[in-house]
């Protein structure tokens, strides 16, 4: 054993390299089990994140059946979800094989492709306009000859109103026969539910006889309040499904969360409520009271997503579920007892449960373990690993093992954080460390405490990380959510600030080499942080900065989002131009590192260049780095190391180190259209401005993207839930 070396924080020899966190991880999703198949989603970070359909035979033979001319992923709500659906397909000798349905992302039409088949083939029909017509949460019809789905239309660019925000999309739950006959005949497709703002998880009783789905309104969100329905399920031709009849509510309103419903038997659905303050398993027969499986002070979902399945029905009537708070893991429960049994399987961040009745398989990782697909032994809680997102992982003394934790907020409220200190076997240093919060992307999204590279890449360095989940995360009660009702941009900031403050307060942090950073929604709150005295610099990654023209520009499934978050319009404009940062640059008193993309449709760069502008005005020191080609996240592994590697050099500015092997980021007071590391790594040089102006918080006065091109291309979501829609080009895309 070599001695250890000293060297200041952040200057520590690692062998993690930029290069290395860029390179990606083949993302796994959505696992589907039928016998001893199985099939997931999977990311191909070397090809912009394309995602592909996964398929493993009973002799273990992995096969990718999607090649690089075809991207699986559905873009309903603008989250999307899972994209595909394992389908029993019949060859000449009458044996039953798999196939899979599948959305396109290119035109978001429903493909089949068939056990051995050259190509698949569509079975929509051609919308009118690109991506006009849009699936998602499939399910196998009654007569196993149909899909069940909902159905997203959109009209054409111009029709009614030239607002974004006026141009809705309709939903409705429909049903299409597997043949392809819809892709010739758009009459089809058969509307069985339709009149509510949205839809999700359509399920058909086991008999046939039923249909019981989830429906919401405007301007309520998924997690704010839904409503289970159940209904008559009509036969139609060819014994497909007909439309849905005498409809009514089983459970849930405008304050009760329902999400994730199934079917125990013809007359008993399972799902989840938030009822009593914590999302857990109920069931409710078509008549009669709602009765709680098994009352905790825990979650039993990570919160919505489209084709989220966070529970499965075991053949004997048992149920396994995934539990906990912000990381979950699998328990079985008994009903005959109504008793749940944990699982010890040595993973403690569970993402996804798939299951056939028998077999049961799950998508986990760990602080030193990559995502893998696993298959599990409900008996003994062992796992047998199948896939792993990633095969060259650091030795495990290079990565930091999280300490969750809790620290007192404002007023002695509690929060939530976990803590990732300096780690490396071969270095040292003395003193308390330099420490970076981390704030997640999305209000109401959370950090888990799997393996994360990027963290990993500065804690060996010698730079601990905090990541905090603040009150309105998710993971830890509705009353934990809605803390951040009315209150984003202040309870979110005090949350991040009071995680610092008590590292300090510990003696592990030095309060002279505080930093703090967020992409998209987690800019907004480490801009309004660095309004105060406690960080030394921050990083704003594509921050959202201007949240009246988020407000007016974003799409419909989140249009409403921020009455919740902020205010209803226009009452509350004032707030919101308090809480933009856009309208905050003169409170900043710190150094800024600003990353953007030059096609970001959420932050247009005119936002940065007037952020940059007015911190000038203040001779605050900063850096913008602009990426060509690049929206609201990177994609281009090229462009995430140099984005890395300057955050790296921005730290080491201000706080006083040298990372070795790093080109130096120069920080600046004054804006003159040139900025440090502008020529490197794919970034370019910001043009010149106009500074920052009054009109800069105000929508539609900024040099942003044509209204005509958001419509067509509609922003990503605010709210980030690690859905695969995130997930395909890694973690650091289009987590707003």
């Amino acid at each position: 054993m070599t001695d250890r070396v000293t060297a200041p924080y952040g200057a520590w020899p690692s062998p993690i390299a930029a290069s290395d966190v860029a390179r990606g991880e083949r993302r796994m999703a959505h696992p589907g089990v039928v016998g001893d198949e199985i099939w997931w989603e999977e990311s191909r970070p070397e090809e912009d994140g394309r995602t592909t359909v996964m398929h493993r035979d009973a002799d273990e033979t992995l096969t990718e059946l999607l090649g690089p001319a075809w991207d699986a992923g559905t873009r309903v709500h603008e989250y999307g979800g899972c994209s595909y659906l394992p389908v029993p397909r019949r060859d000449d000798q009458a044996d039953t094989r798999h196939g899979i349905v599948f959305a396109n992302r290119a035109d978001q039409r429903l493909y089949r492709l068939d056990p051995g088949a050259a190509a698949p083939v569509p079975i929509t029909p051609e919308p009118e306009h690109p991506c006009a017509l849009r699936y998602a949460d499939l399910v196998l019809g009654p007569d196993g000859n149909s899909i069940i789905c909902v159905q997203e239309r959109h009209p054409a660019p111009g029709e009614g109103t030239q607002r974004p925000d006026e141009r809705r999309p309709v939903r409705s739950i429909v049903s299409l026969p597997l043949s392809g006959r819809a892709a010739e005949d758009p009459d089809a497709v058969t509307e069985l539910v339709f009149g509510a703002d949205f839809y999700a998880s359509p399920v058909p009783a086991p008999d046939g006889r039923h249909l019981a789905w989830i429906s919401w309104n405007h301007p309520r969100m998924p997690w704010d309040g839904t409503e289970l329905r159940v209904g008559t399920l009509g036969g139609g031709e060819h014994g497909a499904a007909g439309a849905v009849t005498d409809a009514y509510t089983l459970k849930g309103g405008v304050s009760e969360s329902v999400l994730s419903p199934t079917w125990r038997d013809e007359n008993t659905v399972v799902f989840l409520t938030d009822w009593s303050g914590w999302w857990n398993l109920y069931e409710i027969g078509l008549t009669g009271p709602a009765i709680a499986l098994y009352p905790a002070e825990e979650e039993f979902t990570h919160g919505f997503s489209l084709g989220l399945r966070p529970y499965r029905h075991l053949g004997d009537g048992r149920l396994v579920a995934l539990h906990g708070h912000a990381d979950l893991t699998p328990g079985v429960y008994e009903p005959g007892t109504a008793e749940f049994t944990p699982l010890d399987t040595g993973l403690d961040s569970w993402h996804a449960l798939a299951g056939d009745g028998t077999n049961v398989v799950g998508l986990a990782a760990g602080p030193r373990t990559p995502q893998s697909l696993v298959r599990l032994d409900l008996e003994t809680g062992r796992t047998e690993v199948l896939r792993r997102s990633r095969d060259d992982v650091p030795a495990a003394g290079y990565l930091p093992a999280p300490r969750r934790t809790t620290v007192s907020g404002r007023y002695g409220g509690t929060v939530h954080a976990t803590v990732y200190p300096p780690t490396n076997p071969d270095a040292a240093a003395e003193g308390p460390a330099p420490y970076v919060v981390w704030v997640h992307g999305g209000p109401v999204a959370k950090a888990l405490g799997s393996l994360d590279l990027t963290k990993a890449y500065f804690t060996s360095r010698g730079i601990g990380v905090v990541e905090v989940n603040y009150g309105g995360s998710t993971g830890f009660g509705r009353a934990y959510r809605e803390r951040l009702r009315g209150q984003w941009g202040v309870v979110d900031v005090e949350d991040a600030t009071a995680a610092a403050r008590a590292l300090v307060d510990e003696g592990a942090a030095d309060p002279e080499r505080l930093a703090v950073r967020g992409g998209s929604a987690g800019g907004l709150t480490t801009l309004l942080a660095l309004c105060g005295d406690t960080f030394a610099c921050g990083t704003s990654s594509w921050g959202v900065t201007d949240l009246l023209r988020l407000a007016a520009e974003t799409h419909d499934f989140e249009s409403r989002y921020l009455e919740g978050l902020v205010g209803p319009l226009p009452g509350y404009a004032a707030t919101y131009r308090e809480r933009s940062p856009i309208n905050r640059v003169a409170d900043l008193t710190a150094p800024v590192l600003i990353l953007q993309g030059t096609d970001d449709p959420v932050v247009p760069p005119s936002q940065a260049h007037a952020l940059a502008a007015g911190l000038a005005e203040r001779s605050i020191r900063h850096a913008l780095l602009e990426f060509e080609g690049e929206g609201h996240g990177l994609r281009s592994p090229g462009n995430q190391q140099r984005a890395l590697e300057a955050e790296l050099a921005f730290y080491g500015e201000v706080f006083g180190f040298t990372p070795p092997g790093v080109e130096p980021v120069e920080l600046v007071t004054e804006y003159t259209g040139e900025h440090a590391g502008a020529e490197a790594g794919g970034a370019r040089e910001a043009p010149e401005s106009s500074g920052a102006s009054e009109e800069a918080g105000t929508p539609g006065k900024s040099a942003e993207a044509p209204e005509a091109d958001l419509a067509a291309e509609p922003l990503p979501p605010l709210d980030g839930h690690g859905t695969a829609e995130e997930e395909r080009a890694g973690e650091q895309t289009r987590s707003a």
